[in-house]
């Protein structure tokens, strides 16, 4: 069993939670996730790792309440237990000693972004920071990326925080401005990364992006993670989740993402209508 020593609330959908698992505590790296399981009925769902403390021997997840099993992990409290908490698997972000890297966060992206910012800000690397979300209250982390980054901007579609308008605004803002850098990366929403890399493509800026396709069992065995880069098939679970930019097939992910839409918000209907 893996205590919940810690929880909060970031907004009205989105929590923070640090879970005591001494084993995946001392072995993960920035870009890796877990797959939890709350009871012995319930599914198993990936979530990539947003920090870790080897020190406590915790990790901490964020999570979206969009579903069955995080409405769980929403109705959980610090001294409760989740019944697995399996990792860290997937490859570790490929973090280089660069001059001056650029993170963009979109959302609930900006989580799993954290860890790698942070390292590169332990390496000496020099980081600026674009975070985005409809609104202020969507933009997460601020002040954990603030403390790890030399700059750091926003853009929300309604104006309440930063510039009015997506993230690509800013990115276009500061290289216009002749701001350069090595890499950028980029977490977010399929649409978002897509249009980050079509502004960097051209310009030769290497971009690495993050995918979440849906995952099963985490170790390549199921498939159902599989994306195409570069013209191949790889599989999320074990060949990422962090990928060249470039190489990413943006539009059949999207396609693939809609897949079980349908099917998803029929099992929470049903679950909905279930006597308490």
């Amino acid at each position: 069993m893996y205590e919940i020593v810690s929880k909060k609330k970031i907004n009205e959908q989105v929590e923070m939670m640090e879970i005591k698992a001494p084993f995946v505590a001392r072995r993960c790296e920035p870009g890796q996730f877990v797959i939890l399981r709350v009871t012995e009925t319930g599914e198993r769902i990936p979530l990539t790792i947003a920090d870790y403390d080897r020190e406590k021997e915790t990790v901490s997840i964020i999570y979206q309440v969009v579903g069955k099993t995080t409405q769980m992990l929403s109705g959980m409290e610090a001294g409760e237990s989740l019944l697995d908490f399996v990792g860290p698997l997937g490859k570790a972000s490929d973090l280089k000693p660069h001059k001056r890297v650029l993170g963009i966060g979109g959302g609930v992206g900006a989580a799993p972004l954290y860890p790698q910012i942070k390292k590169l800000h332990e390496m000496g690397v020099a980081v600026d920071m674009i975070l985005g979300g409809r609104s202020a209250e969507y933009v997460i982390l601020e002040d954990m990326f603030k403390e790890v980054s030399d700059n750091v901007y926003f853009a929300t579609n309604d104006g309440s925080k930063g510039i009015q308008g997506f993230v690509t605004d800013v990115l276009k803002t500061l290289l216009v401005e002749g701001n350069t850098y090595d890499e950028v990366i980029a977490i977010g929403p399929l649409i978002m990364m897509k249009a980050v890399v079509e502004i960097t493509k051209p310009l030769g800026i290497k971009t690495a992006v993050s995918l979440n396709p849906i995952m099963i069992d985490g170790t390549g065995m199921c498939g159902g993670c599989r994306v195409t880069v570069g013209g191949e098939t790889k599989f999320a679970c074990v060949d990422g989740p962090d990928f060249d930019g470039f190489q990413v097939d943006f539009d059949e992910c999207m396609l693939r993402q809609t897949f079980y839409k349908e099917k998803e918000a029929h099992a929470c209907r049903l679950d909905q209508q279930k006597p308490e």
